[in-house]
């Protein structure tokens, strides 16, 4: 760590694609759900076989996250980064291929292999790349930028699947994913694996292993995995199932309810930001994460049940 202040310019080069990688991390986990309709129709599958889907990619990836830290402590996060992007956008444009819907499930499995590296790599460039002073915005840029991704894809993949098919728009989006791999190779040299230094005698001990467990079995650890286990579940489900569930709720049409599904996850991504100054500004965080999670469920109640006039969606 150094005294001497980074270029903004540099600093602002890395945030800007790091951002695109975790946008493009966060579309491809909406690019097959959005699609749900489509395929349903062209496989002549239930929903509980299209569920398949999503559950492996995040499955895959969730556990598949602790080995791409490993891999990017090995190898270095720009390189890795790099592997991941690739691999995910491959395995979406090769879903164009698929003669039957268990060819899909494989690929959800890659697919989620890739997706398991950006928070790991993503966060250690921040972390090395960017100044200190500017470290808070270059996260809260990250997190934004992911939720944007999420917010482009169903109005992004249905458009195209409209006017067109879903296998040109799974096409389309590999080609994305391939094109912000291009950016990071041309203009991510801020972006440089660094050679790690070997350890040296006087350096700390490593912290026992047991002693780690300890810790990820400790009431505070737990109760924040329960928290996002069941907040991912509940999101997972609105953004794989939702604009399903309105058409057959409320007979809108399909690119009506993709909107409504981008019009949420936008507000999602304002939320962020609106969340990050009230975390700045009380030591109450337990109590906006409540009253967040508890307004978010009593608009939702109304939309399951079918009693929210459709245009108020």
């Amino acid at each position: 760590m150094t005294d001497i202040a980074r270029p903004l310019g540099k600093d602002l080069t890395v945030m800007g694609l790091v951002g695109l990688a975790h946008f493009a991390s966060h579309f491809f986990q909406l690019v097959l759900p959005s699609l749900i309709l489509f395929l349903k129709d062209d496989f002549a599958v239930q929903y509980a076989a299209l569920g398949l889907l999503p559950t492996l990619l995040y499955g895959t990836s969730g556990l598949a996250q602790t080995p791409a830290g490993f891999l990017v402590d090995r190898f270095g996060p720009r390189r890795v980064l790099l592997w991941g992007l690739t691999l995910l956008s491959l395995a979406t444009m090769a879903a164009a291929l698929a003669g039957e819907f268990w060819m899909l499930l494989p690929l959800a499995v890659v697919a989620g292999l890739g997706n398991s590296v950006f928070h790991p790599a993503d966060l250690s460039i921040l972390t090395s790349k960017v100044d200190p002073q500017r470290l808070g915005r270059a996260y809260g840029s990250h997190a934004l930028c992911g939720n944007l991704g999420w917010a482009a894809a169903p109005i992004l993949m249905v458009g195209i699947a409209t006017v067109s098919d879903w296998r040109v728009a799974v096409v389309v989006a590999g080609a994305i994913g391939l094109g912000i791999v291009a950016l990071i190779l041309l203009f991510g040299h801020d972006m440089a694996d660094e050679p790690k230094p070997e350890r040296k005698a006087t350096d700390a001990p490593p912290v026992p292993v047991l002693t780690n467990v300890r810790l990820l079995l400790s009431g505070n650890i737990v109760s924040c995995f329960l928290y996002f286990a069941f907040l991912a579940a509940a999101l997972i489900g609105i953004q794989t199932f939702g604009p399903s569930a309105m058409t057959a709720l409320y007979d809108l049409e399909v690119d009506t309810a993709a909107l409504a599904l981008t019009v949420f996850l936008l507000a999602t991504a304002a939320g962020v930001a609106i969340g990050a100054f009230a975390a700045d500004n009380t030591d109450r965080h337990d109590l906006i994460a409540i009253t967040g999670m508890a307004i978010a469920a009593l608009l939702v109640l109304p939309v399951a049940m079918g009693l929210t006039p459709g245009m108020l969606i």
